[in-house]
């Protein structure tokens, strides 16, 4: 499976045309730097980016975003995406768009999983200081922080088509049988892979990408203890998470299907093809 195809081309003259009709006094040099499954990303000058939808499903989740975190980024220490300003259908194009702060760095994924234990502690605290009762209000996501046997059919569609089945439908069986959540809804980042965490020379820069933003079980998070870690680094995070026996099975099961989704989705994306196999692999192990 490759990246969805875009509903709308989203070119550099576009959003510079967005952003001098809408917000002249932010205009600047743009450089896309990201066109991933949902969104678009530009770079615009030196301390700002565009944020587009590239696709109709999108939309929503930017909205969630431009939303709630500016109220999320009240509970955490570690910098979010908060929008600097919002855009609105214009030049031609369809859809609410955002402008955030730009953050220098470079993703976790584009470092070697070894070279990643040094975020394990100030990762742990962000999730502790973000897992906390979500209001009514809060976004619902369908295939986040729901049960793991809601993802059961799904998860051995995909499991069906990888070469390490015959390990980990067993393992999925296992953990998608522990009891669900019992607790009321935390508020979840969602999609806790290693490219949605940037990292500079001080550690842990900034924690990107809250399309998937939802309220559940912060299993669901806690999933990054294989997404980004190896052994070791994995005990440390887990030393600093407040996880019981069974949410710690669940964010392996979640992390297994996570790895799976990255393994069986990412055929035009090595480095995120690369991060689901070492997921696959580090779940086999504990």
């Amino acid at each position: 499976m490759k990246t969805p195809v875009a509903e709308i081309d989203i070119d550099r003259e576009l959003v510079g045309r967005l952003v001098r009709a809408q917000h002249p006094d932010l205009a600047g040099p743009l450089v896309l730097v990201a066109n991933g499954w949902d969104n678009v990303i530009y770079r615009l000058g030196a301390d700002l980016a565009v944020r587009l939808p590239r696709r109709q499903v999108a939309v929503e989740l930017l909205a969630n975003e431009q939303r709630w975190l500016p109220v999320l980024a009240g509970y955490v220490d570690v910098a979010l995406p908060v929008p600097v300003r919002a855009g609105v259908p214009g030049e031609g194009y369809p859809w609410p768009w955002t402008i955030t702060p730009w953050f220098e760095g470079r993703t976790a994924a584009d470092v070697p999983p070894a070279a990643r234990s040094g975020i394990a502690v100030p990762l742990a605290g962000f999730m502790t200081a973000l897992h906390r009762p979500a209001p009514p209000g809060a976004p619902r996501n369908p295939v986040r922080g729901v049960p793991l046997a809601a993802r059961d059919a799904v998860e051995r569609q995909r499991l069906r088509t990888t070469a390490r089945s015959a390990e980990l439908l067993p393992l999925w069986e296992e953990l998608s049988a522990v009891p669900p959540w019992p607790g009321p809804a935390l508020w979840l980042h969602g999609d806790p892979h290693p490219g949605n965490l940037l990292l500079d020379e001080r550690g842990l820069a900034a924690v990107l990408d809250f399309g998937d933003l939802t309220a559940g079980d912060p299993a669901t998070d806690l999933a990054a203890a294989w997404l980004v870690f190896d052994q070791d680094a994995r005990d440390i995070f887990r030393s600093q998470v407040a996880a019981d026996a069974a949410t710690w099975a669940r964010a392996r099961g979640w992390a297994l299907s996570l790895g799976t989704a990255l393994a069986t989705a990412s055929a035009d994306d090595p480095r995120m093809a690369a991060v689901g196999e070492h997921v696959l692999d580090q779940v086999l192990r504990t």
